[in-house]
């Protein structure tokens, strides 16, 4: 029972970063219905700024490690949102209307530019951050096995959840929200109605890169490194994630994606881990097809 619930309790941190993944690529995925694995790359870049700029400021600017991570955070937020704004404004917002293999061609190309810029900026170094926060605090006192979290995971956890909820009430209760759904629900009459369809993808995308730069800090302040290769793999399973949770409720991407995050960690503690993203992935496709024809979508 321990052993289980300790499963549980690992679970938290990966479900709440892929349901903070998950919320913030449906805000910009609800307006173009489009897939764009971009968001991978965006969130990776993100966290891969901030380990960078947190060792600049720790071996060459000489600041002290709080201080260093600081500086990593904001520098990775400024070239973080930078990237997406201009991702957004000059490749998908001219594409976003157009052709589905159109965008993701050019999702492809943006995932390479960031993912080279990133190898020649830290000059192919896999650079890691110190164990940070991580004294255990113990959750159930069980004495052969204690149920822990450290003190990282349970405040990256809350971090994560509490973005969720703000952006969640944003989107409900928010002029700009109600404009959101007007133009996800129906662009062209969201555009008689004199709301300016383009602006507000803009303006969603850039929200959607917020959310990602966020999660990058987050998860590589809590992992320790960021490779493209995990933030790859984070956001193609959170294509399926959104667009089985639908179109227009980032919160209900969030929940599946929760949901994805304590399945696959459980895999982890009870099954071959050498099968694990074989058998995700095709859950997920599963799930994809069926709710596709019940929804009655081509």
């Amino acid at each position: 029972m321990a052993y289980f619930l300790q499963q549980i309790a690992n679970a938290v941190p990966v479900a709440a970063l892929y349901a903070m993944l998950a919320f913030g690529y449906a805000i910009a995925f609800s307006v173009t219905r489009r897939v764009d694995i971009s968001y991978g790359a965006v969130f990776a870049f993100a966290g891969q700024m901030f380990i960078l700029f947190a060792d600049v400021g720790w071996n060459r600017l000489w600041l002290v490690l709080p201080a260093a991570l600081g500086f990593g955070a904001v520098m990775a937020l400024v070239y973080g949102l930078g990237v997406g704004l201009v991702v957004g404004r000059q490749v998908m917002r001219p594409l976003a209307f157009s052709s589905d293999n159109t965008v993701v061609v050019a999702a492809l190309g943006v995932v390479l530019v960031l993912m080279e810029g990133a190898r020649l900026a830290s000059d192919t170094r896999s650079l890691w951050l110190p164990p940070l926060l991580n004294r255990p605090i113990e959750l159930w006192g069980d004495p052969a096995f204690p149920v822990t979290l450290t003190v990282l995971q349970i405040i990256n956890s809350a971090l994560m959840a509490a973005i969720v909820i703000a952006g969640h009430v944003f989107l409900a209760r928010s002029p700009w929200g109600r404009r959101w759904r007007a133009v996800c629900e129906d662009r062209n009459a969201a555009e008689l109605c004199g709301i300016d369809s383009a602006r507000v993808f803009l303006q969603a995308f850039a929200l959607a890169a917020l959310v990602a730069c966020l999660a990058g800090i987050l998860a590589a302040g809590y992992y320790g490194n960021m490779d493209f290769g995990a933030g790859l793999n984070f956001g193609v399973k959170v294509l399926f994630i959104a667009a089985i949770g639908g179109y227009a409720t980032p919160v209900l991407s969030a929940a599946g994606g929760a949901a994805l995050g304590f399945a696959e960690t459980l895999w982890n503690a009870y099954g071959d881990f050498l099968w694990r993203d074989l058998v995700i992935y095709s859950a997920l496709v599963l799930l994809l097809v069926v709710l596709r024809r019940e929804r009655g979508i081509p």
